[in-house]
């Protein structure tokens, strides 16, 4: 069965076509700077075959037709109605979706009213939802909440500590996110632990331009960082992170500002490692600058690794022992060896033994911590994508 995973943001759209059950990835691609004159569609195919080409991709119709299109032009399918499935990565679903669901048009409608949790990414997700099912009709629509991994979290750590009135009546607490690839290196982990994933506890690092630090306790998440919406957390490429409140009042006398969302918007989209160094969210500028002198860049380097250090150093202590193992993932965590030695430098007090040979590579999966370190420690790519295709594929078969 053909089932294919979409991960839409607001400029970019990453999918993979996956042959299920038998987990074999036949093409995947993405399309870059969507929505200009200059988009990227690039797709990877075949026996290492590749295909790239720059061109107007202005409209999330048009990039989703063009994804459709090129599969049967570069014949990687011959019809499209052989894909059964098409699994959709959606931020959050609430307190209603604790698993993945299939798509009805309740359910579309729930993950649009749900916009409010994840303002960058819901209703981007639900539009494309929209395209595929009429450019797919055949095809089993399903969503993989973000969030659903973290759906059963204790109260002690979902719940805010202000007036339970805005809890139940509004729904706020922590919903967290990333949660699709906290679970899939949970799983991965334990495999390479050798242990029962129920009997695996751990730290994970979900470090890219979105980033979040979980606590998983016999297998289950016990903690988050990421909170009411995406924004609260480690500090991330464009988001501050955890802040005090009263800056946002305080902000808006200084800067006469009159609508509140203009400053959510400023901590969302002007603020962490490109409001600090005032260049870039992209942490390899940030290390570029940093490694010419820039003191700016130094600073967003040692503040971003201190933040990591300080969630992870509250984790440990909550799981109660040490875990078994700290886990780095996503573009910066994957490829990044100098926030992994640093983070494992700074936590050097707690027995943690970054080998710095074996952390001397990118984007593989390797335990880069020494055979006397006190606790493992791993880079594992994420497959956000493979967990997308296993969950439709077990909902399009009871179709």
């Amino acid at each position: 069965m053909l089932i294919i995973s979409i991960n839409a943001g607001s400029s970019s759209l990453k999918w993979q076509l996956f042959q299920m059950p038998a987990k074999k990835v036949i093409a995947k691609g993405m399309i870059d700077r969507l929505g200009t004159e200059q988009a990227e569609f690039k797709v990877s195919y075949g026996q290492g075959q590749k295909f790239k080409q720059t061109e107007a991709i202005l409209t999330k119709e048009s990039a989703a037709t063009l994804v459709l299109t090129r599969l049967k032009s570069l014949k990687i399918v011959e019809h499209l109605e052989a894909i059964k499935g098409v699994g959709h990565r959606v931020v959050s679903g609430g307190e209603v979706f604790d698993r993945s669901t299939v798509i009805d048009d309740h359910v579309l409608l729930q993950i649009e009213n749900f916009s409010e949790l994840a303002p960058l990414h819901n209703r981007t997700e639900a539009y494309f939802v929209r395209v595929f099912r009429d450019l797919l009709p055949q095809a089993c629509q399903v969503a993989v909440f973000d969030n659903a991994f973290f759906a059963h979290l204790d109260p002690i750590n979902y719940l805010y500590p202000i007036d339970k009135k805005y809890y139940d009546q509004y729904q706020v607490r922590k919903y967290g996110a990333h949660g699709t690839s906290h679970r899939y290196v949970t799983l991965r982990a334990a495999e390479l632990l050798d242990k029962p994933v129920t009997e695996t506890s751990l730290i994970t690092l979900h470090l890219g331009s979105g980033a979040s630090v979980s606590a998983i306790k016999s297998g289950q998440a016990l903690d988050t960082s990421m909170g009411f919406t995406p924004l609260a957390g480690i500090m991330m490429g464009t988001r501050s992170g955890d802040i005090d409140p009263s800056i946002i009042p305080y902000i808006m006398e200084k800067e006469h500002l009159t609508d509140v969302r203009e400053v959510i918007k400023a901590l969302n989209n002007q603020s962490g490692l490109l409001g600090v160094s005032g260049l870039s969210n992209d942490k390899r500028d940030i290390d570029a600058a940093a490694a010419a002198g820039n003191q700016r860049a130094q600073l967003a380097q040692e503040m971003f690794n201190n933040r990591i250090v300080k969630y992870v150093g509250s984790y440990w202590a909550l799981l109660g022992k040490t875990p078994d193992a700290l886990i780095f993932t996503a573009g910066i965590g994957e490829n990044d060896q100098g926030v992994r030695l640093a983070v494992g430098q700074a936590l050097a007090h707690l027995g943690v033994k970054i080998d710095p040979q074996a952390n001397d590579m990118r984007g593989q999966e390797r335990l880069i911590s020494t055979p006397d370190s006190q606790v493992k420690v791993y880079v594992i790519p994420t497959n956000e994508e493979l967990m997308i295709a296993q969950d439709t594929y077990d909902l399009t078969a009871k179709e």
